[in-house]
């Protein structure tokens, strides 16, 4: 199995690469990148290449590493006992299998996204060591050990929130997805709008690229904020010469709450248009 993209999702040569490495030598891959690179779609696409089912873990501040492994609900066991319940009996009833858990038994080689592992304690990546190295795991309430019947494909995407611990890193394949240069985009924007006219996109990525460049942005449009606004583009069907005629150092772009995403931003844009026509 080579991945070598999809139809949907444009995949640079050093990302093939590092996905084909990774599959090889079945270590996770680290996907990390500016948000809206196509980090957790990433994980979609290699499924969808390979006829593989999808096991998602998207990971929040209060994920803790057990949970990707199992839960025990004692408490649920408890009030059972209380209310003479015949499950109660059985403790495997009261176990929830994690996402991990659905990887290591699937029936077929699933492909596991473990989604910004970042935002969890940084606790969380030292705690999954083990049972990514060893592929198995116990579960000490049923006294019995789950161990993969393959070593699935497991991505990991990260926004760069914490440092991950080195111990951790050593067990990865690691990529970084650089931003698309103006190619690659090209690329990108034929994909999701095939025969989309080539003036505005030029125009489009003119503008986009130059938001990009701003000075103190604190927020960089990404590319799949560049894709919205082109949906809105068409959708309000801009004529061209709104686009072609726009000095971008005096305005803040059309629609522009595709692309700038909070409120510092659209003031830095406001305030540069000011001080352009105070100074012309």
């Amino acid at each position: 199995m080579r991945f070598e993209g999809t139809k949907s999702y444009v995949a640079t040569d050093d990302l093939q690469g590092a996905v084909n490495a990774a599959v090889t030598l079945r270590r996770p891959l680290l996907v990390k990148g500016e948000p809206g690179t196509g980090k957790t779609v990433l994980a979609h696409e290699i499924a969808q290449a390979i006829g593989a089912p999808l096991i998602e873990w998207h990971v929040k501040s209060t994920t803790k590493a057990h949970q990707g492994l199992y839960e025990y609900d004692a408490v649920a066991r408890l009030r059972d006992g209380q209310l003479g319940d015949a499950r109660v009996h059985d403790i495997s009833n009261y176990i929830k299998r994690g996402k991990l858990w659905e990887a290591f038994t699937a029936p077929e080689l699933p492909v596991l996204l473990i989604d910004e592992i970042d935002k969890a304690d940084i606790e969380f990546p030292n705690d999954l060591l083990q049972e990514l190295d060893r592929m198995s795991f116990d579960v000490y309430e049923t006294h019995e050990t789950i161990v993969a019947r393959e070593r699935p494909i497991v991505v990991i995407t990260s926004n760069n929130e914490k440092e991950l611990p080195d111990a951790f890193l050593r067990r990865c394949f690691f990529h970084y997805i650089k931003f698309p240069d103006r190619e690659t985009m090209q690329a990108i924007v034929d994909v999701h709008f095939p025969g989309i006219q080539k003036m505005l996109v030029s125009k489009a990525m003119d503008i986009f690229y130059q938001v990009r460049e701003v000075p103190g942005l604190k927020k960089k449009p990404s590319t799949s904020e560049l894709l919205d606004w082109l949906k809105l583009l068409l959708h309000e069907d801009m004529p061209l010469e709104v686009l072609q005629s726009r000095d971008p150092s005096k305005a803040i772009p059309p629609l522009h709450g595709a692309l700038l995403k909070n409120e510092q931003d659209v003031m830095l844009f406001e305030r540069l248009a000011f001080m352009t026509r105070r100074g012309g």
